[in-house]
């Protein structure tokens, strides 16, 4: 599977299920089984590198805004669902945070930022199509600490002077 099969199974579900992070999981499981073992393999190498690619200060720090706070956890399920999220919005994210503003059209605190589930999806898959875990993906594991200049997560002033857009647009009334 390359880069480009990886970002259609992605785009696909997440427009079937209307959005909704939990549906985009079953449906991305849905999907996955109807591939081969190896390609599901693939496919978890493919997310299990841009979930570490995006383990990043700033990325956490914009989390922290759009969440009102991001736990170790609620980073973990926030950067699963801003890979469901698709290419533009991840890679925008990846390389300029504050953009995260313009790139998301809603943002329901309701629903969004938390996908914890779509990060087993391809666990789920394996398991069904193969009755075994899947095995070491061979990809390098997360760094011990996230990449760039460690912040306070709960200074809003500056989280509004690093995420103007941001903070404008989903900080704290």
């Amino acid at each position: 599977m390359d880069e480009t099969e990886f970002w259609e199974i992605i785009d696909s579900t997440r427009e079937a299920a209307d959005g909704d992070p939990e549906e985009h999981a079953d449906l991305l499981v849905e999907r996955l089984v109807r591939l081969d073992p190896d390609s599901v393999l693939d496919y978890a190498r493919h997310f299990e590198a841009r979930y570490n690619r995006a383990y990043r200060w700033d990325l956490w720090g914009a989390a922290a805004v759009l969440l009102g706070g991001a736990s170790d956890d609620a980073f973990d399920y926030f950067r699963c669902w801003l890979i469901a999220q698709g290419r533009e919005v991840f890679e925008g994210a990846v390389h300029d945070p504050d953009s995260l503003a313009e790139l998301l059209d809603g943002f329901d605190e309701e629903i969004d930022g938390d996908g914890e589930e779509l990060g087993y999806a391809a666990d789920e898959a394996y398991e069904q199509l193969t009755g075994v875990v899947s095995p070491d993906l061979g990809v390098p594991p997360q760094p011990s600490k996230p990449d760039g200049t460690p912040f306070s997560l709960e200074d809003d002033e500056g989280l509004a002077e690093r995420y103007p857009a941001l903070w404008e647009r989903f900080g704290p009334v």
